[in-house]
């Protein structure tokens, strides 16, 4: 397949553009800037700007774009911003597939999305039939989804894959709390009571490769491994890993104050999220455990006790 992919120099576009190109398909990077390799095609989604009749000759599409949701605090500049770069770019890759009558164009559109979109939810499992929460967040990735989502207008088939927390030694959750458990200071957060749906780089590639070869999948698709955890026990695995933690939590009020929006709807907001789709369609999870994805993410040696 000839696939385009926008975002592919973030954590899991790097990782994609490596794996398709390994399944000997034909990999076109999105860049924001002018191309200067064959495999690159210059695009503006600020201004809506992307070259139709290139893109059109694509089998596929693979939309990764999106600001990093905790970079810094939540400002009304860094909401827009963060909206801009997800939605302004979904909307100008949605074009591609708006192609006039007889003219060819991608059959499929892979987006990605969160599990963001349920908000805060206690305990309660969630399903692609869940609806959307409330917050910002929820309200982002409804937004975004309803961008892909127009493709199907023109009789595309559209993803969107609602990634959970991803698991890589690269970047991510992951790249910013191993220096405090290494240094012996991590501990759960607030009451450690909040669901944490997560999935393993590996996994989360895997997922994209499925929602492109599998013509059966199509809307929302929870990307994420089937043993969600709470954050206690998220955090008593990274401790055993690096042998040591605090005994005492971060109090939500110190959490609040350190990061704002971003505490309540991210670090201290309870998602059991269910990827029922992947299970029903028969996708082999390759790290379905959480302490094996965290082994595999430090490129650590497992120690069977």
């Amino acid at each position: 397949m000839k696939i385009l992919v926008a975002g592919a120099s973030g954590l899991i576009g790097r990782a994609a553009t490596a794996a398709l190109r390994a399944d000997g398909h034909e990999v076109i990077r999105l860049v924001r800037r002018a191309a200067l390799t064959p495999d690159e095609l210059a695009w503006f989604p600020t201004a809506g700007e992307v070259p139709l009749e290139a893109c059109r000759a694509a089998d596929a599409v693979i939309n990764l774009c999106g600001a990093d949701l905790a970079a810094r605090r939540w400002s009304t500049k860094r909401r827009n911003e963060l909206r801009s770069s997800r939605i302004d770019a979904t909307q100008t890759l949605a074009k591609i597939f708006d192609a006039p009558a007889g003219a060819g164009r991608p059959g499929v559109f892979v987006s990605a999305s969160a599990t963001g979109i349920y908000g805060d939810r206690g305990n309660l499992e969630l399903t692609e039939s869940s609806g959307p929460g409330n917050g910002f967040l929820a309200d982002l990735c409804r937004d975004w989804e309803g961008a892909a989502m127009v493709a199907t207008e023109a009789g595309a088939r559209v993803v969107c894959l609602r990634f959970g927390i991803i698991l890589s030694g690269q970047g991510g959750l992951l790249h910013r709390v191993a220096p405090f458990y290494k240094a012996g200071l991590g501990c759960p957060l607030g009451t450690g009571r909040q669901w944490m749906s997560w999935i393993d780089i590996e996994d989360a590639v895997g997922a994209i490769r499925f929602a492109l070869s599998n013509a059966a999948v199509s809307g929302p698709v929870n990307v994420v491994a089937p043993s969600s955890v709470m954050n206690s026990g998220f955090t008593r695995a990274l401790g055993r890993i690096f042998g040591h933690q605090l005994p005492m939590p971060v109090p939500r009020l110190m959490l609040r104050l350190l990061f704002g929006q971003i505490a309540d709807e991210a670090l201290l907001a309870s998602t059991h999220v269910v990827p029922v789709k992947l299970v029903r369609s028969g996708y082999p999870f390759r790290y379905p455990n959480l302490e094996d994805a965290l082994y595999q993410a430090f490129a650590l040696e497992k120690t069977e006790t």
